[in-house]
């Protein structure tokens, strides 16, 4: 089988990756689970939050997306991230300016968010057409005291935060700027290359969790919105209804993706995040946020019944929910 770019298809997680996991020992709580981006480790009187992800699709600011794309991850735990471990790899030939500038975005981009970065790998690699780098974050809570993406409930209200498509639109714009301004003017160009400012969810996260009422977080990055509500869903073995009309979708994301002929809500979307909560506290977090200069909006239901994923397009007729089968990142870029 040959695979598509892009995150590995959930039935190969779990019929050959989530096989093959060592041994069991007692301070994982939580372990390799689709879904979910991340493990819990109780050691102590703490719960260790741990997340790891590549950056692989993005080139002028890598460093910046690989702090902030690993934080969330730790964040829609309910748990601000505090340690990072970084693994660089630039292409064979490459000048040292390239580590210089990456290690700078990261150093900024970890300042921002109060994380250390501890430790790490730094290479040149054979055979690399672009830098890659991966990290891997950490989170301190009091033993317990979190949630996680799987734990979504029949009934629950679905919101989302922002709009869909954040990070693919800002590497889009950034990457192929020279593309883009043939058909974008100056000033739609810069706000959407200006998106990379809200992928951060670090805020949003704590903001709902602490608020109170919600279940589970989850930020939906490869296979955009539409991927990451399948991914929740799955985690919590539901069903989902979900309302394209709810759904906000920037007008400069609608202008890239119009471009590239691709599917917003099937772009990788960091910076969203989607929140399951009980229906009673659902205005309040969306006050709450709101409060912090954050937008949020209901933008489906959770429901019993896991056949049941149901997709209300806005011209009223309902489908099943499309489950993208690779990021429309990869579709762009092939362009």
């Amino acid at each position: 089988m040959k695979l598509p770019p892009g995150k590995i298809p959930i039935d190969i997680l779990r019929n050959t990756v989530f096989k093959n996991l060592g041994v069991n020992r007692a301070e994982v709580i939580l372990g390799s689970t689709a879904g979910v981006d991340g493990a819990v480790l109780d050691i102590g009187g703490k719960s260790v939050i741990v997340s790891m992800d590549p950056i692989t699709g993005s080139v002028e600011r890598i460093g910046f997306e690989a702090v902030n794309v690993n934080a969330n991850d730790v964040a829609t735990f309910g748990v601000q991230p505090a340690f990072i471990f970084s693994c660089i790899m630039i292409p064979e030939g490459a000048d040292s300016q390239m580590v210089k500038t990456i290690s700078a975005q990261m150093g900024r981009a970890a300042i921002d968010l109060g994380i250390a970065i501890v430790g790490g790998h730094c290479e040149s690699t054979p055979n690399l057409v672009n830098p890659i780098v991966v990290c891997c974050v950490m989170g301190l809570a009091n033993k317990g005291e979190y949630i996680t993406a799987a734990g979504a409930r029949d009934g629950d209200c679905l919101i989302l935060t922002k709009s869909a498509g954040i990070e693919g639109t800002a590497i889009l714009a950034t990457d192929r700027e020279a593309q883009l301004s043939k058909v974008l003017s100056s000033e739609t160009l810069q706000t959407a290359k200006d998106l990379y400012k809200q992928i951060s969810i670090v805020k949003d996260a704590i903001t709902a969790y602490q608020t109170g009422g919600v279940h589970a977080m989850h930020d939906p990055t490869e296979g955009g919105v539409l991927n990451g509500i399948h991914e929740m869903a799955d985690a919590a073995n539901l069903g989902v209804m979900v309302f394209e009309e709810k759904i906000v979708v920037a007008s400069e994301t609608r202008e890239v993706c119009q471009y590239f002929k691709i599917d917003s809500l099937q772009l990788i979307s960091s910076g969203a995040l989607l929140i399951a909560v009980e229906p009673k506290a659902a205005l309040g977090i969306i006050e709450m946020l709101k409060r912090e200069g954050i937008f949020a909006a209901i933008i489906g239901e959770f429901n019993s019944d896991v056949e049941k994923r149901f997709f209300e397009l806005k011209t009223g007729d309902t489908q099943a929910l499309p489950r993208p089968v690779s990021d429309q990142l990869w579709t762009a870029l092939s362009r």
